[in-house]
């Protein structure tokens, strides 16, 4: 469903230039490039999560995937189209959501947005009609339909964004940090929207987002973005693997103790008698360590927790990790 092939953008800028104080000052035009080769395909009905620090590509790739920006070369292509040469054919396919901007008419009533927008879009008013219940039953939009946009909360607006971008049952939804400043009930509700088309209706999904709890919730892939190029392609449990090398044994002892002195294992935390054991999967194993606590005290529970995908992410922006995944694909 989506296509990228050695996709690059390079953006033209002046930068300011002085031979010293109180001399010539001249402009000097310099290429950036914003996105540096970058190739992964999507198919249909899949739901991945694009992520990258800021200025990584993220939202350059999301334009030229859309067609608003055009390639600086490279290939790509969204449900066999070409965004920059058929705009038109590729509008009426996808659905498009960036976070800090809307497609709503900030002065009209919300219902008045939807209205226009079919209209725009060409949809039958019978299949408008049904699709418009539907989301406004699962988004939980009918309390302020009637409210001019510009009255609207973040989260409400947002969901309004999201409902606006569905209208026309497009197969292929970009999303731009969608959750951006929205708390925790209106990103339940986002989450809980997008989760249901993907599954029910096989819309294909790629999100954009620094939440990382999104990801882990929502996708089966994700593709890490760095200096305008991908840096990994697989699915989240490879990369735990790959990347995650360090565990957590939390220990409930009988009573309190000491910090245990575990082979291979250190004790990174204590709270009364329960301890949190780290150790890294090459040097030893998670029963090895149980085992070791095990013969130290006694032991009432244990649980263990994985490393983190953000923790996982962060560490390897860090480190300034280039290397692809082994587990990727199309890189």
């Amino acid at each position: 469903m989506i296509e990228s092939t050695d996709l690059r953008k390079s953006f033209r800028v002046h930068k300011r230039e002085s031979d010293g104080p109180l001399r010539f000052i001249r402009r000097q035009a310099v290429d950036v490039e914003a996105v540096a080769g970058v190739s992964f395909t999507v198919g249909a009905g899949e739901m991945i999560g694009y992520v990258g620090p800021n200025g990584a590509g993220k939202s350059t790739t999301i334009k030229m995937l859309t067609g608003i920006l055009q390639p600086s070369g490279g290939r790509v292509r969204v449900a066999g189209l070409d965004p920059a040469r058929q705009r038109l054919e590729v509008a009426k396919r996808i659905g498009v959501v960036f976070g800090q901007r809307s497609q709503l008419w900030w002065d009209l009533p919300l219902q008045d947005s939807f209205e226009l927008l079919r209209h725009i879009y060409r949809v039958p008013a019978e299949a408008y009609r049904q699709r418009l219940a539907y989301l406004i039953e699962l988004l939980e939009l009918g309390s302020f339909l009637e409210t001019p946009v510009r009255q609207l909360s973040l989260g409400q607006r947002m969901r309004g964004d999201l409902t606006a971008s569905l209208l026309h049952a497009p197969p292929v939804l970009f999303l731009d940090e969608p959750s951006i400043g929205l708390d925790v009930v209106a990103k339940a509700r986002i989450r809980e929207l997008l989760a249901r088309i993907n599954r029910d209706q096989g819309v294909t999904i790629l999100l954009t987002t620094h939440d990382m709890a999104d990801i882990e919730r929502l996708c089966s892939r994700m593709l890490i973005i760095d200096h305008g190029r991908v840096i990994y392609d697989g699915g989240l449990e490879t990369i735990r693997e790959q990347y995650g090398d360090e565990r957590t044994v939390v220990v409930d002892l009988a009573e309190e103790a000491p910090p245990l002195d575990v082979p291979h294992a250190t004790v990174t935390r204590t709270d009364g008698p329960r301890q949190w054991l780290r150790f890294r999967r090459t040097e030893t194993t998670a029963a090895e360590v149980i085992s070791s606590v095990a013969a130290t005290a006694r032991l009432r529970d244990l649980t263990i927790e994985e490393p983190a995908i953000e923790d996982i992410v962060r560490g390897i922006y860090e480190r300034g990790d280039r290397r692809v995944a082994s587990g990727g694909r199309n890189n």
